[in-house]
C-alpha cells in the first residue's frame, strides 16, 4: 500500500514525500492500520523495516488534529543516545512542514542545552530512561502531560536493565486509557509482553512470521574459516566487493580495537566504536562514518545499538554473535528502507557453534560459500609487525654486542678468539 492513500494531514504527507517514502513496508502497513485509529500496538519488528516512521507518523498525525495548543506531548523511550539522536533527526525531517518542536535527552552531556530545549516547550521528546527519570524527578519533565508513549527496541532496554526505570516513568504518566502507547521490539519476549499487558490499553499484537525476521533485500553469506586467516579472508572479500562502506561486528571491545588497527595498517580509513569510548568521541566517529570520512567501522553490539546508517553497503560478522537476536540486529544495519545490501559472516572454531540457534531463529540456513583461496589476501599489518619486530631485535642485538672500536682480537694457543684493550 502507498502512503498517499492514507488519510493524513497534507503537511505530514509532504514530509513523507520529501523523505522519499512511497510504498509502505509490511510493518508500517500493519502498524498504521491500527495506530492511526488510536489503538495501542505491540509490534515485533527488527531494525531496517521502517518502524521508526510508523510511530512518528502516528504521533504526528495525532498532533496535527489538536484544535488548540496545550502542554501535551509525545514521549519516545530508547536504549541509547545514538538512537535518540537518530530519531530526533528523522522526526524533524518528517515534521518540517508542521513546525513540531523535537528534542532528545540522554546522559554523558551537560544539562544546560537540554534544559533550555525543555523550557521552550516540545511536541516530541526522545530520550534514554536514566536522563528522562532524572529530569522527571527534578521537576523539569512533566510526565503527566504525555499523550503518546513509544517504547522503542524494548528487548534491548530490558536486556540493559532499564525495566525498573521504565516502570517508574510509566507510573507517573496518565493511565493507559488516557494515552496511546506503542511498543516495538525485535522479539515480543516475556518482558515485552508483560509490559504490554500491564501498561497498555488492550494492545493489538503485530507479529511478523519467522521468514520475515530478516529483510529479503539482504544477501547473506557464510564462510567457514580458521581463525588465524579470518582477517586475510575478510581483506580478500573487501578487495573483491569494493564496498563504499562497511560495518564490522566483533563480540568484544578488545578484538574491535585490534582489528581496527590492523585494517588501518592495510590502508583502510577505519575507526572502532566500543562502549567505553567517551560520548563525544563516539558521536564524532559515527558522524565521520555517516559522512564518508571513514569507510570501515568496527563495532561491538553494545556500541552499535540504534546506529542507523543510510546506504550501508555491507555488514561483516567478524565474530558470530552469541545471541541469535543480535544477528538480526546486526545485518539489519544494511538494506534499509527497501535498498539492497550484503551481510557476510565469518565462522571460525571459536564461534561456529552459535550458528544452529541463529538459523533456527531466522527460519533459514545461511548460504555457505565454498572455499576460495583466491579470496585470501595478504595482511600488511602482519608484514609490518614482522619487519618492526625484526628491526627491534637486530637493534637490541647490536646494542648488546661488545664494541670492537679501539680493540684488537688475537687467537690464543688454544685457537680461541680473545679480546684485549690497547
Amino acid at each position: 500500500m502507498e502512503f498517499y492513500k492514507l488519510n493524513l494531514d497534507s503537511r505530514l504527507q509532504q514530509g513523507i514525500a520529501d523523505k522519499g517514502y512511497t510504498e509502505m513496508t509490511a510493518v508500517q502497513e500493519q502498524t498504521l492500520s491500527f495506530s492511526l485509529q488510536g489503538r495501542d500496538v505491540a509490534v515485533q519488528s527488527q531494525t531496517g523495516t521502517g518502524k521508526t516512521a510508523a510511530f512518528l507518523i502516528t504521533m504526528m498525525e495525532r498532533l496535527s488534529r489538536k484544535n488548540s495548543p496545550d502542554h501535551k506531548y509525545a514521549l519516545i523511550i530508547v536504549p541509547t543516545r545514538e538512537l535518540a539522536v537518530q530519531i530526533e533527526k528523522e522526526a524533524r525531517q518528517l515534521s518540517r512542514n508542521m513546525g513540531c518542536a523535537v528534542g532528545s535527552f540522554y546522559g554523558g552531556v551537560g544539562y544546560t542545552k537540554q534544559l533550555e530545549s525543555l523550557r521552550k516547550g516540545l511536541d516530541i521528546v526522545v530520550g534514554t530512561p536514566g536522563r528522562l527519570l532524572d529530569f522527571s524527578q527534578k521537576g523539569y519533565l512533566r510526565l503527566k502531560d504525555v499523550e503518546t508513549l513509544v517504547i522503542d527496541e524494548a528487548d534491548r532496554l530490558f536486556d540493559m536493565g532499564f525495566l525498573p526505570d521504565i516502570t517508574k516513568l510509566i507510573q507517573s504518566m496518565p493511565s493507559q486509557k488516557h494515552r496511546q502507547s506503542m511498543l516495538f521490539s525485535a522479539t515480543l519476549n516475556r518482558f515485552s509482553r508483560t509490559v504490554a499487558y500491564k501498561h497498555m490499553n488492550d494492545p493489538v499484537f503485530v507479529e511478523l512470521t519467522p521468514d520475515q525476521m530478516t529483510v529479503d533485500t539482504i544477501s547473506q553469506e557464510l564462510y567457514h574459516v580458521k581463525s588465524h586467516i579470518k582477517l586475510n579472508l575478510m581483506l580478500g572479500i573487501l578487495k573483491a566487493e569494493t564496498p563504499q562502506n562497511a560495518l564490522i561486528f566483533t563480540n568484544t571491545r578488545h578484538v574491535a580495537f585490534r582489528l581496527a588497527q590492523k585494517l588501518k595498517a592495510n590502508g583502510y580509513r577505519c575507526q572502532h566504536l566500543t562502549g567505553e569510548l567517551p560520548q563525544n568521541q563516539r558521536l564524532k566517529v559515527i558522524d565521520e562514518f555517516k559522512r564518508g570520512k571513514i569507510s570501515l567501522l568496527v563495532a561491538t553490539d553494545v556500541a552499535a545499538r540504534g546506529l542507523h546508517i543510510d546506504n550501508l553497503d555491507m555488514v561483516f560478522n567478524y565474530d558470530v554473535p552469541q545471541d541469535c537476536e543480535n544477528y538480526v540486529h546486526r545485518i539489519g544495519r544494511t538494506a534499509r528502507a527497501g535498498k539492497k545490501g550484503k551481510a557476510v559472516t565469518l565462522a571460525s572454531e571459536g564461534t561456529a557453534s552459535h550458528l544452529e540457534a541463529i538459523e533456527a531463529f531466522i527460519g533459514m540456513s545461511i548460504p555457505v560459500q565454498p572455499e576460495n583461496f583466491d579470496l585470501i589476501a595478504n595482511d600488511r599489518s602482519y608484514l609490518e609487525s614482522h619487519r618492526k619486530r625484526t628491526s627491534e631485535f637486530n637493534r637490541s642485538r647490536n646494542e648488546r654486542r661488545p664494541h670492537s672500536r679501539g680493540r684488537k682480537t688475537y687467537r690464543s694457543s688454544h685457537s680461541q678468539s680473545q679480546t684485549y684493550a690497547r
